[in-house]
């Protein structure tokens, strides 16, 4: 097997590409700020629920102590949050927002360095466990 088969390299490379696609689309919102008629775009995020549901058995917290808090099913439910449309629209039918469009390009920015951060100290532990030293 080799390490690029592994599941979380391939969901970080896959978080890379997103957040390499999702910074080009945002890059076209601010190119198009003055443009009338342009409407502001950003990528669908990925639902990586779904990729986790194809992965070989569940994920559960170990109970090492009774003092410890679970839940009945052992598993979580989180509800996801929608973006809201945007709340500026030009005369000219305008919707792209820079502030907003900097925030997200910021956002995908520091979202891309913890992934690229991760998938360097993964790799880095499967060097220092084949016994490999280096950058």
């Amino acid at each position: 097997m080799a390490i690029s088969d592994t599941p979380l390299v391939g969901m970080l490379t896959q978080k890379m590409d997103w957040l390499t696609q999702r910074q080009r689309v945002l890059a076209q919102n601010i190119a198009n700020a003055d443009t009338p008629g342009y409407r502001a775009r950003d990528i669908e995020p990925i639902d990586f629920d779904r990729a986790l549901k194809g992965q070989q058995g569940a994920l559960q917290l170990a109970v090492t102590s009774p003092a410890h808090v679970t839940s009945a099913s052992g598993q979580e439910s989180f509800r996801s949050v929608r973006n809201r449309s945007p709340y500026e629209v030009a005369p000219a039918g305008n919707q792209v927002v820079i502030e907003e469009q900097m925030m997200r390009l910021s956002e995908t920015a520091g979202d891309f360095e913890l992934t690229t951060g991760l998938y360097r100290k993964y790799m880095g532990l499967y060097r220092m466990a084949l016994g490999r030293s280096g950058g």
